[in-house]
């Protein structure tokens, strides 16, 4: 991180330098003289940290950089900087005020003096892109898990069919055993004709039953093979 704000840093040093702007002192209608108004030249521009200033003047002329305390008394005498041959570039390199005048006697008290304030250059907060990791508070998304256990209790009341209607009562069960075929003979003709199975005796019931005398053993004989009959006709019929 300390290395990315560095380097936006210098990038955004070298591209301000890249764009510096070179001020001429006075102009362009004017110069390093005592007849322009060299303080509302400065008014009317900004300046930032890497312009640079160029004055150019005669030979009765220089530029001295003095402090505050000279620039306001045109103390000449002690300057800071000092520079001449006409042409003097001047670069601004760090922001705040700094003081100009002329070491001729006389021109600083003429006017001939000017007062530059540096202003820093503006870089892009580099501080800003760091704050997504704040998002992480949306993870509460894993209570929708819960659901699912409700979910899973249908199923054994889906799986689990009621016994009840597998079982026959025993008033029915004559009927099943005859039949031996998925259709009921119920819709046949013949059933008019035939006992209902409360009154009419049963093919167990008449093995079981003892045979008591010669008469009876003819009837039920008899009777015996009316029901094989009618069985095998019913069979027939359903097939």
């Amino acid at each position: 991180m300390v290395r990315t704000i560095t380097g936006l840093a210098l990038m955004a040093m070298m591209l301000r330098l890249a764009m510096a702007a070179n001020y001429t002192v006075g102009g362009p209608n004017g110069g390093w003289d005592a007849t322009t108004n060299l303080q509302a030249w400065a008014s009317s521009n900004n300046f930032l940290v890497g312009d640079n200033l160029i004055f150019q003047y005669g030979l009765m002329h220089d530029v001295i950089e003095v402090s505050k305390a000279g620039y306001d008394s045109c103390q000449t005498t002690s300057p800071l900087q000092s520079y001449s041959g006409g042409t003097t570039a001047i670069p601004l390199s760090s922001p705040g005020k700094r003081y100009f005048t002329c070491a001729t006697p006389g021109h600083c008290a003429g006017g001939m003096k000017l007062e530059i304030d540096t202003l820093a250059t503006s870089t892009p907060p580099p501080a800003s892109p760091l704050t997504p990791p704040p998002a992480s508070p949306s993870l509460p998304s894993p209570p929708t898990t819960s659901t699912l256990p409700p979910a899973s209790t249908v199923i054994p009341s889906a799986s689990s069919p009621p016994p009840e209607i597998y079982n026959l009562s025993p008033s029915q069960s004559p009927e099943m055993t005859p039949t031996m075929s998925p259709s009921a003979p119920r819709t046949s003709p013949l059933t008019s004709t035939t006992p209902s199975p409360a009154t009419a005796p049963s093919i167990d019931g008449f093995m079981k039953t003892p045979l008591a005398s010669s008469a009876s053993k003819e009837s039920l004989q008899s009777s015996l093979t009316m029901g094989i009959s009618l069985v095998i006709m019913m069979i027939l019929l359903a097939i």
